[in-house]
């Protein structure tokens, strides 16, 4: 896809109405949501989903990070939580992707592409065909206990370029962001949308220097 030249910006592992609204104040565009995983961090209840969902103003995303791979948890998640996106963090199910769109009509789907090597870019091309937009980022699912997000590492940025250059999807970049990396993550991989976590967050809380620190970067990018 053409390089983003304005990138967009999500706050993940929202953990809080009050986080939600921090997020807002400082040009986040989206907000995600981290329902059950197997490992990492920023897990919430469903019903606290909910409550932030609610509280959105309709002009900023929510996305639902869920790892489940079967259409029907995923339909029966989004249906309670509301959200406008899901974003799924591991392989779905054959037949996935047509369900969702039959049953969730204008919900978009992002799909997750752990970018652990070379075969990372066929996987992309594939799944890019199925998605309204792919999100790199840095876990490995392969892992004994699953890794499918929220690991603050860095990977092959590389890759990450190669990635956004051929699929004509809009491409988000997650991994190890923060204020001090992102210039160059920016230069390198040039995505639609950049997506951080632990970049913005200390002790697991939304940080406001971290993330004043993080925006003022992201507006000065051109």
């Amino acid at each position: 896809m053409k390089a983003s030249t304005r990138p967009r910006l999500k706050i993940c592992c929202i953990s809080s109405v009050e986080e939600a609204e921090l997020a807002i104040a400082y040009g986040a565009d989206a907000l995600g949501l981290v329902s059950e995983m197997p490992s990492g961090p920023g897990v919430i209840a469903e019903s606290l989903i909910e409550r932030i969902v609610a509280s959105v103003p309709p002009l900023v995303g929510t996305f639902l990070l869920t790892s489940r791979r079967d259409a029907g948890a995923i339909i029966a998640q989004q249906k309670r939580a509301g959200v406008d996106t899901l974003q799924l963090v591991d392989r779905v199910e054959p037949g996935c992707y047509s369900a969702l769109r039959a049953a969730l009509p204008g919900v978009r789907l992002v799909q997750v592409i752990h970018v652990t090597g070379p075969e990372s870019l066929e996987e992309a091309a594939a799944l890019a065909l199925e998605v309204d937009a792919l999100l790199l980022d840095s876990g490995n699912p392969a892992a004994a206990v699953k890794e499918l997000g929220g690991t603050g590492r860095v990977h092959d940025w590389t890759l990450s370029a190669r990635i956004r250059e051929v699929v004509a999807k809009p491409v988000f970049l997650a991994g190890g962001l923060n204020s001090e990396n992102l210039r160059e993550a920016f230069a390198e991989v040039r995505p639609f949308a950049f997506d951080v976590c632990s970049g913005v967050r200390t002790a697991g809380r939304l940080d406001q220097r971290k993330l004043a620190a993080f925006s003022a970067t992201l507006r000065s990018l051109v």
